[in-house]
C-alpha cells in the first residue's frame, strides 16, 4: 500500500486498484476550503488506468460539515472568502467556482467507481462531496444536508444534478429549497443511501462492496458502469445503441479478436 498528502487537508492511499482519498481534518469535521477543492481536482487529475474503484472517506467522527466557517465572511480580504468570491467579475467568478466543481466531477471518471463511506454529518459541500460518488455507505448515525438557499446561496458543487438522479425531481427540490437533514433510515428509502450500517462496521461494509465490484472482469465493469451512466440522460434508442456497441466490444474481446 502506498500513501500521499496533499494540500488541503487531503490525504490518499492506494492498494491495488483501489485508491482512498480522505478529508483529513478531525479537528474541524473535515470543513473544507478552496484548497481541498483544488486538491481533489489534483487527485482526479492524477489518476492512472489501473484504479478500478475511489473510497471517499472523513477522518474522525464526520465525513465533513460542509464549507469552513471562515469563509462565509463577506470581507473581501478573506482569501476565497464568499465576499472576495462575490466581488469578482462575473466570468472570473465562474471559472473559479468551475474549478471547484473539477475537484467533485472526477468521482465519476470513465473506468472508475467511486464509493463514499459517510459517518456522522455531510453537509453543504460535504453532503455534495457524498452525492458526487456513485455510491453511498451510510453509518446509522450519518445524515446528510443541503443548507445553501437557506443561506441565500446555492449548491454549486455538482449537487443539484447527482441529487435529481438520485431522487427525483420533486424530492430533490424539496431537499435542496429546505434544507432539511436527511437521516440514515431515509436515505436509504429514497435511494441516497445503498446501505446503512453500524458505525463499527462501515469499514467492512465498504470492504466489501469494493471486493464485490473488482471482482468482475475489468473490462465488463467499466464498460457496464459506463452504460448506467449514460441510461440516466439517454433517450432509450440512443441508450440501446450504447448497449450494442459496448456488448460487440466486450464480445469481441472475449474471442481474442477474432
Amino acid at each position: 500500500m502506498s500513501g500521499a498528502d496533499h494540500d488541503g487537508w487531503v490525504r490518499t492511499a492506494r492498494d491495488g486498484a483501489v485508491l482512498t482519498v480522505t478529508l483529513d481534518r478531525p479537528d474541524r469535521l473535515n470543513a473544507q476550503t478552496p484548497a481541498t477543492w483544488e486538491a481533489l481536482a489534483a487527485v482526479g487529475s492524477s489518476l492512472d488506468d489501473d484504479v478500478r474503484v475511489v473510497v471517499v472517506r472523513g477522518a474522525g467522527r464526520s465525513f465533513s460539515a460542509g464549507l469552513d466557517r471562515s469563509l462565509f465572511s463577506t470581507d473581501p480580504g478573506t482569501a476565497g472568502g464568499l465576499g472576495e468570491l462575490g466581488r469578482l467579475p462575473a466570468e472570473e467568478a465562474q471559472e473559479r467556482i468551475r474549478r471547484y466543481q473539477a475537484g467533485f466531477r472526477w468521482l465519476r471518471s470513465p473506468g472508475v467507481v467511486s464509493i463514499a463511506a459517510v459517518q456522522g454529518h455531510a453537509i453543504g459541500a460535504g453532503a455534495q462531496l457524498a452525492l458526487a460518488c456513485d455510491l453511498r455507505v451510510l453509518t446509522e448515525d450519518a445524515d446528510l444536508r443541503l443548507p445553501e438557499a437557506t443561506l441565500g446561496l446555492v449548491p454549486d458543487l455538482t449537487g443539484t444534478s447527482t441529487l435529481v438522479e438520485l431522487v427525483g425531481y420533486s424530492r430533490a427540490m424539496e431537499l435542496c429549497l429546505t434544507g432539511r437533514p436527511v437521516g440514515a433510515a431515509e436515505a436509504q428509502a429514497i435511494g441516497l443511501a445503498n446501505a446503512v450500517v453500524p458505525a463499527a462496521g462501515l469499514e467492512e461494509a465498504v470492504g466489501a462492496l469494493v471486493t464485490a465490484i473488482t471482482a468482475a472482469p475489468v473490462g465488463a465493469s467499466r464498460e457496464t458502469a459506463a452504460l448506467v451512466r449514460s441510461a440516466v440522460r439517454n433517450d432509450p434508442d440512443s441508450q440501446d445503441a450504447a448497449e450494442r456497441a459496448a456488448q460487440t466490444r466486450r464480445l469481441t474481446e472475449l474471442v481474442g479478436g477474432r
